[in-house]
């Protein structure tokens, strides 16, 4: 465990594909000691990479799919060039049974190239898998089940996601080798120093600073986001529930490295992606006079951040209009107004 990092809460006492309810209402990450130990994938890591390989050869359809790959002297970081205007890695379409190959012919180097599927979705590629189907998301409701929006699987050799954030709840569950999560809460951001928001490696923004080697002169002040992070150690059979907007860095620590992961929202699917906000308060706020940011962030404060439901409790019921709750047919309204704004 890298040195004066928290360790996430573990619960070590997890029945298989059990995930109690309580944990999926907390706003912190928690470890989940054995979740999926009982997986075919995972019972089958004991017996070697070659195994695992030739369960998931079975299963793979042959769809064409995406491989990041990059140099030896990247050390499998997927990251940008020296200005950050171009990945520091290759995409291509492939095969599933390529990457596998590679990362058998490469177990044994010391300083392989790395090769990497990411967030490739199970009912695309893998759609007969069985070991997914055993997971079971508790709802809000007692005795009601989530069905995730994603289920994907990751696979590779050695790797660095850099540190970035979803928008969506996550469970991350390790089938095959050794990963380590370091885990930032929100309001570190600033203290990450986010970087460009395209290109980006994997569609959000990462942060800018090398964990290993940072540039304090550069990122003065990512000691106070380490001081405040949190790190997961995942061996096969364990599973992490990270909550969304949480910023994390991922390694995967082995040479042969599988993952799977279940993304879902607790929010209405009714309601659009908040980077949707941000692209629109870039375009319409940030470059406005001082005093109109500042009156705009009262505005939002007051309709979004504080208490919401206040901005319409003065309002007669049947005035509220998009104020009130918000529903199917309120959030199209509101997409026609965006839309009719942005075309003027």
């Amino acid at each position: 465990m890298p040195p004066n990092l928290t360790p996430c809460r573990i619960i070590t006492d997890c029945e298989p594909n059990q995930i109690p309810a309580e944990i999926l209402q907390s706003d912190q990450p928690v470890v989940l000691k054995g979740l999926v130990r009982d997986w075919p994938l995972v019972t089958l890591s004991s017996a070697g990479p070659s195994k695992v390989a030739a369960y998931l050869r079975h299963y793979y359809n042959g769809q064409a799919t995406q491989i990041f790959q990059g140099e030896p002297q990247h050390k499998g970081r997927y990251f940008y060039n020296d200005d950050a205007t171009q990945l520091n890695f290759d995409i291509r379409l492939g095969q599933i049974t390529e990457v596998l190959q590679s990362m058998l012919d490469w177990y044994e180097l010391a300083a392989p190239p790395s090769i990497y599927v990411a967030s490739n979705l199970l009912r695309s590629h893998f759609p007969d898998l069985p070991d997914h189907q055993r997971l079971q998301i508790p709802g809000a409701v007692a005795g009601e089940f989530i069905t995730p929006d994603r289920v994907s699987i990751w696979l590779g050799n050695r790797s660095v996601a850099a540190c970035h954030f979803d928008t969506s709840e996550n469970i991350a569950c390790c089938i095959m080798g050794q990963r380590r999560f370091t885990l930032f809460p929100p309001e570190q951001i600033a203290n990450l120093y986010p970087g460009p928001m395209a290109p980006t490696p994997g569609g959000q923004m990462i942060s800018m600073v090398d964990f290993d080697q940072p540039d304090l002169d550069r990122f003065p002040h990512f000691p106070d986001a380490m001081a405040a992070a949190y790190v997961a150690e995942l061996d096969s059979g364990d599973a992490l529930y990270l909550p969304s907007m949480w910023w994390h860095q991922v390694e995967a620590l082995s040479p042969f490295n599988i993952l799977i992961n279940y993304w879902w929202s607790r929010a209405p699917r009714y309601t659009g992606s908040g980077m949707t906000l941000l692209y629109h308060a870039l375009l319409c706020l940030r470059d406005k006079p001082p005093h109109e940011r500042k009156a705009w962030q009262a505005i939002l404060n007051y309709y979004i951040f504080d208490a919401p439901e206040h901005a319409a409790a003065h309002i007669p019921p049947a005035a509220q209009g998009v104020l009130g709750q918000l529903d199917e047919l309120h959030a199209r309204q509101l997409r026609a107004m965006l839309l009719n704004q942005l075309n003027r």
